[in-house]
Parts: structure tokens; sequence; C-alpha cells
């Protein structure tokens, strides 16, 4: 049985040094989850993560809160959750603080946009690492790029694309399957 003291030590870390919000979480969470711990395969953690999105609210609490819930049900949940946000809270409150006596300094200013470019290769590795553990083949792989090229070019809303992609799922579920 997975310790509470692990779950919270887990998403503690990946909490204090994860910079970009949810999705640059997805790796570290992966790293501890799927390969350091092994409480989840990688396509149980897929499935985390899918679900974690289709919940109302911050992605990287639905995943602690989905994750912990798995592990050690709604006390599990509630560890995952203290653990992933501690430390969020206590950066936000720091840099609410002291925001004001550097928000225009130049050395302030390159950090933040150096941290950009990180914080996007942070987003990007857990979506080819997904695609991976979703089977994506060139015969399926044109659906993810198609619905960020319409939310992104075309102004299409984000909840129409996945509106259409649960139906879509939905009717491919009904058809007959090769196993």
């Amino acid at each position: 049985m997975v310790k509470y003291c692990d779950i919270f030590w887990s998403f503690f870390k990946v909490g204090t040094f994860t910079i970009g919000g949810g999705y640059a979480m997805l790796p570290l969470m992966r790293r501890e989850i799927v390969e350091r711990h092994g409480w989840l395969d990688e396509e149980e953690f897929a499935d985390q993560v899918a679900l974690s999105q289709a919940l109302p609210g911050v992605f990287a609490v639905n995943m602690a809160a989905t994750t912990g819930y798995r592990l050690r049900r709604g006390a599990g949940a509630a560890v995952a959750i203290g653990g992933n946000i501690v430390m969020p809270i206590v950066f936000i409150l720091a840099i609410a603080i002291g925001f004001r006596s550097v928000k225009d300094n130049a050395a302030v200013e390159h950090i933040f946009l150096g941290l950009r470019p990180a914080v996007v290769a942070l987003v990007a590795a857990p979506v080819f690492q997904m695609a991976r553990s979703a089977r994506l083949t060139w015969s399926n792989g044109w659906i993810p790029v198609a619905s960020a090229l319409a939310v992104w070019l075309l102004g299409v809303s984000p909840i129409a694309v996945v509106l259409v992609a649960a139906v879509g799922g939905y009717l491919c579920s009904l058809l007959p399957h090769k196993d």
C-alpha cells in the first residue's frame, strides 16, 4: 500500500521544482508516478492526464487529485493536492509581496524572458511522450494537429474541439475492432 508521505513528497517535489504551470509539470509527474514509483503505467498515466484535462479547474491540481484518489481514495487525493500546491502558494505570495519592488528591474525581466523557451520545452516533451503511449500513427496523428490548428488559426473554441473529439471517440468505439 502506498504511504501518504510518499504521495505528499512526490507531489511536493513536482509543485516545487516545476516552472510554467500544469503542463510543464507533466515530465516530472511522469517521472515520479510512472518511472520512480511505478504507481501507474504509461497508458494509465495518459488516461489520468486525459481525465484531469476533462475536469474543471487547474490541471496540475486535477492531476494530483485523480492520481492521489487512485492510490489512496479521498485522503490520498487530499494529500496529493496539499503536496502539489503548498510551495506554489508560498512562491506566489513571495512574488506578490516582492514584485512591486522589482517589476521594472531589467535583470528580473530577462530572467522571465529566459524561462519562456524552457517552459515551451517542458510542455512539448510530454506531448511527444504521450503521443507514443496513445499509439498515434499516420492514420490518426492528424487529429491533434488539425485540432490545434483549428483553435490557433481559425479561432475555433476549444470546447467545440473537445465535444467533437468526444463524439468522434464514442462513434469510433461503436465500430467493430480487430483484436
